[in-house]
């Protein structure tokens, strides 16, 4: 089992890396750079800010797990929560977030390493944050949470902002794009051959990665499990991803788009 996760996330990683220059070049990444060096820097948006803000959390630590370019990490400053650690297996991605940390006059500690095998050092904190796109690349959903509860401090408060198992079934790219062509309980990963962006354009063939479709009660009970208790549960009729699933929102029969899942470690 171990094997097979491993060769999973170094799979992952390889298909980051390789669409990472996507994403630090043109006119949105020199915009991100220029927002970046703003006092008020924040790239969350309302619900995931009040959320955050509610806690309470002024001048407590957090780390963002699967973090990126660090862009919502360093956004935590806004709300003046200190951006501690940020943990991402694509080296590439973080250099980004150095970048984006100097422009913001910011240090957090970027580790680029697999999240089943962190190093001893991390520490713990008292939130930790995972937004979209994180929970599908991970292989092991049982591992990842007690991984989880390990970076938390007593009391400490974990964040998980993604899309919702749901609209994991619908394709928008498929000729009838409303109805489902993945099945709710699939357990074999899908491939995912192309570059990877977030702008709904096809930038070609990159490494192939490897996409896993968890429904939300093992979500919830793999979270519960590794000793977490579930504080709430928000689910949403918005997509918090690319532009192309926008194509599900506004509807009579509305399906659920995103969740804000939110648990402590007592």
């Amino acid at each position: 089992m171990a094997d097979s996760i491993s060769s999973f996330t170094a799979a992952n990683k390889a298909a980051w890396n390789a669409s990472a220059s996507l994403h630090s070049r043109g006119a949105e990444w020199d915009s991100l750079l220029e927002q970046a060096a703003r006092p008020d820097f924040s790239v969350l948006d309302p619900e995931l800010r009040e959320t955050i803000r509610a806690l309470g959390l002024e001048g407590k630590s957090a780390a963002q797990v699967g973090c990126n370019n660090a862009r919502e990490l360093l956004s935590l400053a806004s709300l003046k929560v200190i951006p501690s650690v940020g943990i991402d297996q694509s080296g590439a991605f973080l250099e980004q977030g150095r970048v984006l940390a100097k422009a913001a006059g910011l240090e957090p500690r970027l580790i680029e390493a697999d999240i089943y095998d962190l190093p001893d050092d991390v520490g713990t904190f008292d939130l930790v944050l995972v937004t979209i796109g994180v929970l599908n690349w991970m292989p092991d959903l049982g591992g990842f949470f007690r991984v989880i509860a390990g970076l938390l401090g007593p009391g400490g408060h974990l964040l998980v902002y993604e899309t919702h198992p749901v609209m994991e079934m619908f394709d928008p790219e498929s000729d009838t794009p409303h109805e489902p062509a993945i099945s709710y309980f699939r357990t074999d990963p899908l491939k995912e051959e192309g570059l990877i962006s977030y702008d709904g354009v096809d930038h070609g063939s990159g490494e192939t990665g490897y996409w896993f479709i968890h429904t939300l009660g093992q979500i919830v009970t793999s979270c519960a499990t590794a000793g977490m208790t579930i504080t709430s549960l928000k689910e949403f009729g918005y997509s918090i991803r690319e532009p192309e699933y926008d194509v599900y929102e506004g509807r009579e029969a509305q399906i659920p788009m995103s969740y804000l899942l939110h648990a402590r470690k007592m």
